[in-house]
Parts: C-alpha cells; structure tokens; sequence
C-alpha cells in the first residue's frame, strides 16, 4: 500500500496565555454588567424605587463601613455561615466515607441519608424554629443541614471509585481500617471531596440567606430587613453583593485548595 500521500502526525501544543489574559476575560463580563447598570440608571430606564445606582450603591456602601454595621453584621454572618459549614461538611464526610467504604454501613445508612436528601431544607424552617427557637441555634443547624448532604455524596462516591487493588493490596500489608482510610481511601477520593466541599460552600451562603430571615437581629440579613421597611434598595444591594462576594470568595478558597493539594490537574489543562 502506498505512504506517499500520508501525512506525519503534528503533536498538539498549547500556546501560553499572557499573564493578564485570563484575568481580563474573567472581568469582562461583571465590566460589561456595570456599564450596562449605570447607563440604565444614568437614562433613567432604571429608578431609584426599582435599582439604586451604582454611585448610590457605592455611597451606602460607604455610609454602612464607615459606621461599623457591615463590618459587625458580616462577622456574624460569616460566624454562622463558618459554624454550620463545619458541622454539616464533617457530618457529610464521616457518614460518606462510612457508607463508601462499608457495606454494612451503606445498608445502614444510606437509604435514610438518602431519604432525607429529598427533603428541601427550606421546608425546615418552621420545623426548627419549634424545635430550636428563634435563637442562632436553628440557624447554624439549617445550614448544617444543607451543607452535609453535597459532601455526603460528594464523600461516598469518592470512596466507593477508589482503586480496589490497591486497598486489598494495603490490607495484605497489615494495614489497619483507620489507617487504611487516612493514607488511601481519603487521598484516592480527594478530588471528589474537593468538590462536595466547593457545592457544600455555595449552599452554605444560600442557607445562610434563608437561616438570616429566622427573625435575625444581626448580620447581613438583618440589615436587608431594615432596608426593606425604609425601601432603601441602595442598601438591599449592598447587602446582595455582599452575600455573592463571600459566595465567589468561599469558591475562590475551594479553587486555590485545589491547586495546592492536586497541582496535577492544572499542568496538563490547555490554556
């Protein structure tokens, strides 16, 4: 057969992307958006009533730091937001790994945490509020509940996807259950932890909003419902911008942990 007309195959390369590249592609979109919100506001397409400006969102913005009450009600926020992440993310793990990596415990525990998952947990709030009060109690226990799910299945499907010749190769060795789970199982599911971790983070900022409405007398959402009996929308979007930065800031330290504990991943991504 004749190679006359075969052509050699040409290895694929990646061409390095300037350093500022990737970052102005990032920030065009929320650019774009502003420019789009301030000519509407600037025409008039926008009032007051409906979207403060940007300069007025800007000027409340100011007014609220310079007072201290964005800086105290963000430290609370973040206080319960941090607290119920904790506790659901180490709920979600330990129950996932046990389900994961035992049969017995995923015939135990699995169709329950499964059940429960269906349940949306904004149908809760009542529930907890007779259960727990009005108190921070229920608030940090509903983000709990919303966060543990994510990382349970996140945590479960990573273990059961760990390599099997390995673990039957540890035990051969004399490795224990506990020490077979630290120095196998765990790394081996990692990049689904990783991950379970990143949507456990995102539902914690959403509980979080739902847990600020249980008649909350501090934090972000308070400030909301002030804002909203005065109708004073320049404050109600600072108060929304804020909730998206510590939402896109959570995810940002979800990324970074990934380039840390898993730098293989970035390396052979093109760019």
């Amino acid at each position: 057969m004749s190679t006359t007309h075969l052509v050699a195959p040409k290895p694929r390369t990646t061409r390095p992307r300037r350093p500022g590249l990737a970052l102005g592609l990032r920030t065009l979109g929320p650019v774009v958006v502003l420019i789009a919100w301030y000519a509407a506001s600037a025409t008039g397409v926008l009032t007051d009533d409906l979207l403060a400006s940007p300069g007025a969102v800007l000027q409340a913005l100011g007014e609220l730091w310079g007072s201290g009450q964005l800086g105290d009600a963000l430290a609370v926020s973040l206080t319960r937001a941090g607290s119920g992440l904790l506790i659901g993310a180490s709920i979600g793990l330990t129950l996932g790994v046990l389900t994961g990596f035992s049969r017995l415990g995923e015939e135990l525990l699995d169709s329950s945490v499964q059940l429960l998952r269906t349940i949306p947990f904004l149908s809760l709030v009542p529930l907890f509020m007779v259960w727990f009060g009005i108190g921070e109690t229920a608030r940090v226990v509903l983000i709990a509940v919303a966060t543990s799910f994510p990382m349970y299945v996140s945590a479960a499907g990573g273990v059961r996807n760990t390599d099997r010749k390995l673990v039957e190769a540890m035990r051969s060795f004399g490795v224990g259950r506990l020490a077979l789970v630290r120095e196998v199982v765990l790394p081996g599911a990692l990049p689904a932890l990783l991950s379970g971790l990143r949507l456990s983070m995102t539902l914690s900022v959403i509980a979080l909003i739902a847990a600020e409405e249980i008649n909350s007398t501090a934090g972000i959402g308070y400030l909301m419902s002030t804002a909203q009996e005065y109708s004073r929308t320049d404050i109600l979007t600072v108060c929304i911008l804020v909730y998206a930065l510590v939402g896109l800031l959570a995810d940002g330290v979800v990324r970074l942990l990934e380039r840390l504990l898993m730098p293989w991943r970035t390396q052979g991504a093109a760019r």
